[in-house]
């Protein structure tokens, strides 16, 4: 059973007895480390649901400076909505860090799979509810807290991925330069320290 599948049925409750009729709508496709499924002014025409592996999606800006928006290790969906649901070029690159195994669902997989089972319309309601909640406390975090507490947040939010990206790309998520991040660590590992005592 491919993660997908089990994404299927535990979280959108799909029943067990019709995820076959859901797994050919998608299909599984091998990604090479650095190979980008997105790129800037292209217009997204689908979702990755990462089975193995680990994507990130992320802007440039007028300086050449890279902003990564999210991280999608195992069992994570990610696309540009924007760009999907509006028809609209994309500002984003979606780019696998390792490589990766994803599915990749069709524009309207889940509109075709909340028709075939309106059950699970309340569920998949409440994991896009989570997800912009996850993007505005992100915007929020982003604007009013210390880079420290945006470090800790990372950690919570992503256990292992700093065993996983290079220390350049999580400044680049916390908003932050690679030095500050240093800084941030050093005077953590400090606290922690005078703490164990």
């Amino acid at each position: 059973m491919s993660n997908m599948t089990n994404y299927l049925a535990k979280v959108l409750e799909v029943p067990a007895e019709r995820l076959s009729l859901c797994s050919v709508q998608y299909e599984i496709k091998k990604v090479a480390k650095g190979e980008l499924l997105l790129q800037y002014g292209e217009v997204c025409r689908n979702t990755f649901f990462v089975e193995k592996g680990l994507l990130r999606m992320f802007s440039i800006d007028k300086n050449g400076k890279e902003h990564i928006i999210q991280f999608a290790p195992e069992n994570w969906l990610i696309g540009d909505r924007s760009s999907l649901y509006f028809n609209e070029k994309s500002n984003y690159y979606i780019e696998a860090v390792e490589d990766s195994e994803v599915s990749v669902l069709q524009r309207d997989f889940f509109n075709n799979l909340l028709e075939e089972f309106p059950d699970s319309i309340e569920k998949n309601d409440l994991v896009l509810q989570k997800h912009v909640k996850s993007l505005q406390d992100r915007i929020n975090s982003l604007l009013g807290e210390t880079a420290e507490e945006r470090y800790l947040k990372f950690i919570k939010m992503y256990p292992d991925l700093l065993l996983r990206v290079p220390q350049w790309m999580v400044a680049s998520y916390l908003g932050i330069t690679p030095e500050s991040l240093s800084r941030v660590r050093k005077e953590l590992a400090r606290k922690n320290f005078i703490t164990d005592k």
